[in-house]
């Protein structure tokens, strides 16, 4: 007899078809994210999961899964899945890391140009119908990105890439991890190890690449816009609960910063009564990071082979924990 495997969205035609070859499946269909009534329901037979970053695969969740061996997300992080009491259980965790760097960094890279020289807001303004004259020498302008200085809040897989993009630009690359990274890494990227005080203060554009922890919850909030370049821009693609959205939204309206460029918010997808909306000194994307063609089809191979080795007992290809 099969083993049953569900999953909380569809993916692409290739991976459900090697999927149906070896198990037994089931797609929701109904509301994103799925109700935790109906995915603690199905989660009682099942053997495998399949989920996504916006699906909570909490502890009540987790406890219903009596067979359940393997839960494997379509994403690089994996804040919503309760890992400690999945180890505790016996059951494996895969998630996707390494095929979305590319698309990430770039699209932390486009959210950096384009606040920078306002593209979106022109695009409105001709949209609008407000282009009515030809620009002067004091009118529309941005601001260059040669000289200026990139800081990055976590030089992993994302924000070393993105280093790379920044030095294609000669801007200036600082950074703040845990732990400094190898001298030789910096010498590469040609970027410098500083304090996370240096790091607000000194950034003209400063990009966040950090899970959501209890200790980045909120990290940004109105006592760090304070500290930072009155002309600064904040980039974020990586979990929009590390930055407290009202304080943002009052430093961007009062200029405490310049402006900002968001991938990735506190609860998905905002509506159009949000606050960020009505300023004209935020770009806004609704959390599409990895968001090619390429990357969501590898993103998609690895999912299956996670849950393809966790299902039988083995160790995902990429796993957290156990």
């Amino acid at each position: 007899m099969k083993k049953k495997v569900f999953l909380t969205r569809t993916l692409h035609n290739f991976a459900l078809k090697e999927l149906r070859k070896k198990y037994q499946i089931e797609i929701h269909s109904g509301k994103i994210p799925i109700p935790q009534t109906i995915l603690r329901s199905k989660i009682k037979e099942i053997d495998g999961l399949i989920c996504f970053p916006y699906d909570s695969i909490n502890k009540k969740i987790i406890e219903e899964g009596k067979n359940l061996k393997v839960i494997s997300t379509y994403s690089v992080g994996f804040d919503h899945i309760d890992t400690e009491y999945a180890k505790k259980k016996k059951i494996r965790v895969g998630f996707t890391p390494e095929v979305l760097t590319d698309a990430t960094a770039d699209m932390a890279f486009l959210l950096l140009l384009d606040i920078a020289r306002r593209v979106t807001e022109g695009d409105k303004i001709i949209r609008e119908g407000k282009w009515k004259e030809i620009y002067g020498a004091f009118d529309y302008v941005g601001v260059d990105l040669q000289g200026k200085t990139i800081g990055i809040l976590g030089l992993g897989r994302i924000g070393s890439t993105l280093a790379k993009r920044a030095k294609a630009f000669d801007m200036k690359i600082i950074y703040h991890n845990r732990k400094p990274v190898t001298k030789s890494k910096e010498k590469l990227l040609d970027t410098k190890y500083v304090s996370f005080e240096k790091l607000i203060t000194q950034s003209d554009f400063l990009s966040i690449h950090v899970p959501h922890t209890k200790e980045t919850d909120r990290l940004f909030n109105m006592k760090i816009f304070r500290k930072m370049k009155k002309t600064a821009f904040l980039i974020n693609t990586s979990r929009g609960k590390v930055i407290n959205e009202k304080d943002l939204a009052i430093a961007l309206k009062k200029k405490i910063i310049s402006g900002a460029g968001l991938d990735v918010f506190d609860k998905e997808p905002i509506k159009k009564n949000h606050p960020f909306v009505k300023l004209p000194n935020i770009v806004l994307t609704p959390h599409i990071g990895s968001s090619t063609k390429e990357t969501r089809i590898k993103m998609a191979e690895i999912t299956v082979k996670n849950l393809n080795l966790g299902i039988n007992g083995k160790k995902p290809i990429y796993s957290v924990g156990y």
